[in-house]
């Protein structure tokens, strides 16, 4: 205050005094603290808002947008080589199960099933020849039993010839040089019989090794017209997979193979992907899978639709690791420098077919899904495992076919007597092998070999060689003076015959 107002002139009134003024930070705070608490209020509210939000609602649900739509991509490789020589289909067709998509070609395969054929046909008709050749080797047989019945009948001839000359030699009545001739032939019939039983022997080994080729077995069955069948089916197969089939309905994507191409067998030409197959792969946080279980409603948004079409799923499953695991470079995190990642896993996602096809959707594109997590019966991800079937009938007939041409050529080759040829092993008894092996220990027995004309078919032979000794000694004694021999040699056969006229 300067000095004139701290003293006034002489006989001047004194001012008035003023009113002490309010300070302004006063007053805008007094304005301020209405705002403050409204503001907070207003927070207040919000956040409990939002916790009432999230604890009635949000929380139930798991979302993320990165989702992607896959599916099946089937591709399309030959099972032989060759030179492609038409291509059916092209990208973005749609092409049918059964319906062809390539075709090589089939020169070198048709040829090597024409020589298929021709083999299976002449197999066919050797293993005919196997079982006609076991009618002829048992009839060998029978004729070398009737053989060695005839030589045993020479040798029983012979020995009774010797055995009555010994005695009338030291009488005089038969010479030295006629005993002598009476001995050998008794030596050439028992080598003669001895010849007579080998062949016999030779003839049995012979049908047994013959039926061993076809006991057990038919025509149609026999293990060399098999092998044969095999071939013609093997090329009959490469002849047909010289066409390839579409496995199943699709879209054709990604053609490789141009016209006169030369490709060798597993080689890829194209994929086919069903659409109506497609899935969902949605990548959560490792945090978000607590809650989920399989068949869980799943909510989706597709980028190319947008807002206004909405997809309905389930969870499906889980997949066995994380995307970094099955990375072509996976992470190294035994490293020094080491930033924990929070990695994701895909969880698999299906959709309904319907509003798949309302709205079809590509294999890669963009989706929002969103898991309602709060139903928990369902079967934790970790713990259940789903199988699912994908088949195809595109081959089926091509076996069936296969079969068919193998029957004709096997029924074509059979002849006239195939249902007797298919029947004969299952006629022929199972012992019957065992009686023949057992027949040539009974041949070192004489006496049964001699009686056993008359219990065999070929009986009449014996009888025959039985007889023919009665009209041959019968001539003898108009050249020899004795007569006793003649008598001798007339009475013996009578007794031979009686002897094989024992039972």
């Amino acid at each position: 205050m300067s000095k004139n107002e701290a003293n006034p002139p002489h006989g001047a009134s004194a001012p008035a005094e003023q009113p002490e003024a309010t300070p302004v930070s006063a007053v805008s705070a007094a304005k301020r603290k209405p705002v403050m608490f409204a503001i907070a209020g207003v927070t207040l509210l919000a956040g409990l808002a939002y916790g009432a939000y999230w604890g009635l609602h949000l929380r139930h649900y798991e979302n993320t947008d990165n989702a992607y739509v896959q599916a099946p991509v089937v591709q399309i490789t030959p099972q032989v080589g060759g030179t492609v020589v038409a291509i059916l289909a092209d990208d973005t067709d749609f092409v049918k199960a059964g319906q062809s998509l390539v075709k090589l070609d089939p020169s070198d395969a048709k040829l090597a099933l024409e020589r298929a054929q021709a083999q299976l046909a002449q197999t066919v008709r050797e293993v005919r020849t196997m079982y006609a050749t076991n009618g002829t080797l048992e009839a060998n047989v029978r004729l070398r039993e009737a053989e060695v019945a005839r030589m045993q009948s020479e040798l029983n001839r012979a020995l009774d010839d010797v055995t009555r000359r010994k005695p009338l030699r030291s009488t005089g009545a038969v010479g030295g040089e006629e005993m002598k001739h009476y001995e050998a032939a008794l030596v050439a019939a028992r080598s003669a019989l001895a010849g007579a039983e080998s062949a016999l022997a030779a003839s049995r080994e012979q049908v047994t090794s013959n039926k061993a080729l076809t006991e057990g077995t038919s025509v149609e069955n026999h293990p060399n017209v098999q092998r044969a069948a095999g071939a013609v089916r093997e090329a009959y197969l490469a002849l047909q997979r010289t066409e390839l089939p579409a496995p199943v309905s699709g879209q054709v994507a990604k053609r490789t193979v141009q016209v006169g191409q030369r490709i060798q067998a597993g080689a890829p030409l194209m994929s086919i992907i069903p659409l109506e197959q497609v899935w969902v792969e949605a990548n959560f946080k490792e945090v978000q899978l607590r809650k989920m279980r399989i068949g869980q409603r799943v909510t989706l948004h597709a980028d190319i639709y947008g807002e206004a079409v909405e997809y309905t799923g389930h969870v499906a499953g889980l997949g066995a690791g994380t995307g970094a695991a099955f990375a072509l470079l996976p992470a190294q995190n035994a490293t020094g420098n080491w930033i924990k990642v929070v990695q994701r896993v895909p969880v698999r996602v299906e959709l309904d077919a319907k509003q798949i096809a309302a709205h079809p959707l590509r294999v890669g594109l963009s989706m929002n899904a969103v898991v309602d997590v709060a139903e928990q019966k369902g079967q934790p991800l970790t713990s259940v495992s789903i199988s699912r079937t994908t088949s195809t009938q595109a081959f089926d007939s091509t076996s069936t076919s296969a079969d068919r041409l193998v029957h004709d050529i096997v029924v074509a080759n059979l002849g006239s007597h195939a249902t007797k040829l298919a029947a004969e092993p299952t006629q022929r008894p199972a012992a019957e092998p065992t009686q023949l092996a057992a027949k040539p220990t009974q041949l070192a027995k004489p006496t049964q070999l001699a009686a056993k004309p008359t219990q065999q078919p070929a009986a009449k032979p014996a009888q025959r060689v039985a007889a023919k000794p009665t009209q041959a000694p019968a001539a003898k004694p108009v050249k020899q003076p004795a007569p006793k021999p003649t008598q001798g040699l007339a009475a013996k056969p009578a007794q031979r015959l009686a002897v094989n006229a024992l039972p």
